[in-house]
């Protein structure tokens, strides 16, 4: 897997950058950086993968990705449609994990800071009252000047480390292979599931966008990613009917057809086994 390595531009008076995003297409691509990134989504859905993990992200969501983590943010196809009414509003930080100073997190009051970044290698997703409090933190600091910048994000990296309230992402095993002949098939692959999963991809259509014979991909595809390709598939289908389910506009045998699954059992087995719940356990439990 070859993610880009993408190069984040501080300005000379700051020691590190904080922005916001009004536009689907920035950096949507599978991507890392040195840098530390907290994210958070005020507007804006479509899917997630983070490491080996794929989900759907929507407003609301704040993540944490460790340095060198790949990850990309892919949002649905309707932003980029010519009539499109829909606005992407993202707010992001991204800092090194030194830029305060060499001893800073080996101070002992600064310890859960230390063990979160640790873990955010992994990426942590924030839920809960922590979840709004990052987000004020973050609003804050695309405002602020001078000290208080670095206040408010300690300040937001503290809650988070306090907070019982998150759930790891990539798994444990996941480790990014940076190769320089992948640099664009991870994501060709990915592109090509995000356009098509609706309908039945083949193990030769796919192969033919990596540019591989079929059981090279298999092979290529499983020890880039711990998975197969139809796994691989089906999290981004489940992902898909999560959202759907979410806004609950269809009944659920409609969106089982509309997220790319052909049979109402298959769906409720894969749902099952993805999230622990059936899909309307799902539905309930989030619009509770």
């Amino acid at each position: 897997m070859k993610p880009t390595l993408l190069k984040v531009s501080t300005a000379p008076t700051h020691s590190f950058s904080a922005r916001r995003d009004t536009v689907p297409y920035v950096n949507n691509r599978w991507h890392y950086h040195r840098e530390v990134e907290l994210i958070h989504f005020e507007k804006g859905h479509g899917t997630q993968f983070i490491g080996d993990s794929i989900r759907s992200f929507g407003p609301g969501d704040v993540v944490l990705i460790g340095s060198d983590l790949p990850h990309y943010w892919s949002f649905d196809s309707s932003y980029f449609k010519q009539d499109c009414h829909e606005e992407a509003d993202v707010r992001v930080a991204h800092f090194n994990h030194d830029f305060w100073g060499t001893g800073f997190l080996d101070l002992p009051e600064n310890t859960c800071i230390k063990q979160l970044l640790e873990v955010a290698k992994q990426g942590v997703a924030v839920y809960g009252s922590a979840r709004l409090h990052v987000r004020e933190r973050l609003a804050a600091l695309l405002r602020a000047e001078g000290t208080e910048r670095i206040i408010l994000l300690i300040e937001a990296l503290t809650i988070i480390a306090r907070s019982k309230d998150i759930e790891l992402l990539s798994s444990v095993g996941f480790t990014p292979h940076f190769q320089h002949r992948e640099k664009d098939r991870i994501s060709n692959i990915y592109d090509f599931a995000l356009r098509n999963f609706k309908k039945k991809i083949s193990l030769g259509e796919i192969a033919d966008v990596a540019g591989m014979s079929s059981n090279a991909f298999c092979r290529y595809f499983k020890s880039r990613t711990g998975k197969t390709f139809s796994q691989f598939l089906i999290e981004i289908r489940v992902g898909h009917a999560c959202k759907l389910l979410i806004e609950n506009q269809m009944n659920v045998k409609q969106i089982c057809y509309e997220s790319g699954f052909h049979n109402f059992a298959g769906f409720h087995k894969y749902f099952k086994q993805l999230t622990g719940k059936s899909p309307l356990s799902y539905q309930k439990t989030y619009l509770k």
